[in-house]
């Protein structure tokens, strides 16, 4: 087990990093993070290390894994014992280090916020800060998974914005929203080249009475995050962790399964699953061609005719499927929805 926990690199990089305006040069640090108490100071800890690694190689933007910093397994107690404002230690500290290599990061951690009513809210949220150490944004997640999910945290309200780093248009969804083409598909129109996707996708786990799940966390690093690289014309990178969680008898086992894709659904550098993983690639739109002798997937879309995309109820189960609201970071299901 000491080889998977050695840090393994793995490029495509060519001589020199991408000029400001031509791409940029990413960064994928999958490993096994710590978790429990005091994981948080012992994850920044590695996350300086990583940053250190990276910046020998000329990386432009870093990424890391789903709530990296805390850990992705606890409690609803412990998500809010280990949440911290955007002004936080743990930011701040993502901020200085990013200042001090010059690079930016994608850096994944547990947020709090005062709601519009004073109460306190909680989400599994995602720092995106410059090279000069500046917060572009605090993602938080806006499409949870499972009862896990919905129980530690509130629902985001808002898809993170698109920004400029080295020049190249760069976005956000967080682990399950890559599963959903439609948010690939905003962020696109909106101008994105890159999406950066931090994930924790398990595969089986192993509840406390010691049962396995019936079903293991898909594998979508070669199935989804390629085709939506492609329908879209950008890359796409799946960021994961790797090895071991646990909680209070419940194991996780991480895929390990960090992929960067390129525009037309290729492979441009992927993880050997469990392996401690540095991915550096680098992304130059300009090297990729059309996908078709004719015609754009972008352009050729008729948005009229998308009415029941966004339609309040669809009749894809017998007597239709009414759609949840959102208020306060909390999903409202319609009555008649309830156990279905």
């Amino acid at each position: 087990m000491d080889s998977y926990r050695t840090l393994q690199y793995k490029m495509s990089i060519y001589g020199q990093p991408p000029q400001a305006g031509k791409g940029l040069r990413l960064g994928i640090y999958q490993a096994q993070a710590a978790y429990g108490p005091g994981a948080t100071a012992k994850n920044m800890i590695r996350l300086e290390e990583a940053v250190k690694a990276a910046a020998k190689y000329g990386v432009h933007l870093l990424s890391f894994p789903e709530l990296y910093t805390s850990g992705y397994t606890m409690t609803p107690s412990e998500a809010r014992k280990v949440a911290q404002f955007p002004d936080g230690p743990v930011v701040t500290q993502s901020r200085s280090i990013a200042k001090k290599y010059r690079m930016a990061l994608i850096v994944p951690y547990a947020e709090k916020a005062k709601g519009p009513d004073g109460k306190m809210l909680y989400f599994d949220s995602i720092a995106a800060i410059d090279s000069s150490g500046k917060l572009i944004v605090s993602y938080r997640k806006t499409h949870l998974w499972g009862k896990g999910e919905r129980t530690n945290w509130s629902f985001g309200d808002k898809l993170c914005p698109v920004f400029l780093i080295n020049g190249l248009p760069v976005s956000l969804l967080n682990c399950y929203e890559a599963e959903f083409p439609e948010l690939s598909r905003i962020l696109a129109l909106k101008g994105a080249k890159l999406i950066v996707g931090p994930t924790a996708a398990d595969c089986y786990d192993t509840g406390p009475d010691g049962k396995r799940s019936a079903l293991p966390y898909p594998d979508i690093s070669r199935t989804l995050i390629p085709a939506n690289a492609y329908t879209n014309n950008i890359f796409f990178a799946y960021s994961n962790h790797c090895g071991y969680e646990s909680l209070e008898g419940h194991k996780w086992h991480y895929r390990g399964n960090s992929i960067i894709a390129g525009p037309h659904g290729d492979i441009i550098a992927a993880a050997n699953h469990q392996q401690d993983t540095l991915l550096i690639a680098d992304l130059i739109p300009s090297f990729y061609g059309p996908t078709h002798p004719e015609g754009n997937y972008l352009k050729d879309r008729r948005p009229r005719m998308y009415k029941e995309l966004v339609a309040p109820k669809a009749n894809f189960v017998p007597g239709g499927w009414v759609y949840p609201s959102y208020k306060g970071g909390r999903e409202i299901i319609p009555p008649a929805d309830k156990g279905k």
